[in-house]
């Protein structure tokens, strides 16, 4: 079965590095925690605020279970 799962992440001027990096680890330990059988797709978007500057990043991975 395939099925989606969605992580989101604020990010603040000058942490962006620390943030994608605990972003990657929240991923990382999903996976491996259901046992995905097959990653099918990964996708990052960012989020901006009324001015257009970045406020946040959404990463949707799709996968099938084992």
């Amino acid at each position: 079965m395939t099925k989606v799962k969605t992580f989101t992440m604020p990010i603040k001027v000058f942490e962006t590095v620390r943030e994608l990096e605990t972003l990657d680890e929240q991923v990382n330990a999903f996976i491996g925690g259901t046992g995905a059988r097959r990653i099918v797709a990964a996708s990052d978007t960012c989020t901006t605020d009324a001015t257009g500057a970045t406020i946040g990043i959404i990463r949707v991975v799709t996968y099938e279970e084992a």
